[in-house]
């Protein structure tokens, strides 16, 4: 039988190894992506491996955890972009505030460019993303800013390609080399020829053949625990 005076002593104990939890988890999906084994997850946050498979069953429930509000703010990027008076702005604005997340956070990166069952604000993320695009693409074809044979399924998968690539130009490079390839990308959208001058410098052989080292092999997430 619970005493009644200690229960709610452990619900705020249950509480807070909940958030515990959630903020470990971040800071080690951050640097190591979403492979990250669980159990190094359960010592940042100092609890053991049972607490942490009672709060979260599932890799996939954790990961919803601990990414629904950064990708909520995707979603609120994307809406911002929609409202633009210039859709190439709002295309380019948008991208760039998305770049910059996939740039710092390996989580995020790899939730937004591979597909992880199970993650409910994951499939919100990507249908919004995708309505954004297709808006925004119609809105550049309108007005001619834009390549009348752009897809939105070339503009995603471009996106995808460059996306896994950005974590290591950013950490073995410079955190804003990023900027460069981005911008080549949204030149071969453009409808005409692009006379601006691209950001930051362009990469070294030694760079490159750093960054491709830092790809390394890549291996999709699972959704069950370890």
């Amino acid at each position: 039988m619970t005493n009644d005076a200690t229960a709610p002593a452990r619900r705020r104990d249950a509480r807070r190894n909940r958030e515990l939890l959630v903020e470990a988890a971040h800071e080690v999906f951050t640097e190591q992506g979403l492979e990250a084994a669980l159990d190094v997850i359960a010592r940042r946050a100092g609890v053991g491996n049972a607490t942490l498979y009672r709060h979260f069953p599932s890799r996939a429930a954790l990961v919803d955890a601990v990414f629904r509000e950064p990708l909520a703010g995707t979603m609120a990027a994307g809406e911002e972009a929609r409202t633009a008076i210039d859709p190439w702005e709002g295309l380019t604005g948008y991208l760039n505030a998305v770049f910059a997340v996939l740039a710092t956070d390996r989580g995020t990166n790899d939730l937004m460019t591979t597909h992880l069952e199970g993650v409910d604000s994951l499939g919100a993320v990507h249908a919004h993303n995708r309505a954004t695009l297709d808006l925004l693409l119609a809105r550049g074809r309108e007005q001619g800013s834009v390549r009348a044979d752009v897809t939105t399924e070339d503009v995603l998968f471009a996106l995808a390609a460059l996306g896994r690539a950005v974590p290591s130009l950013a950490t073995t490079v410079a955190p804003e080399a990023w900027r460069r390839p981005l911008a080549l990308l949204l030149d071969g959208l453009r409808a005409s020829p692009v006379t601006s001058t691209l950001p930051s410098p362009a990469l070294t052989a030694g760079e490159l053949g750093d960054v491709l080292q830092g790809l390394g092999p890549h291996r999709a997430p699972r959704s069950s625990p370890e």
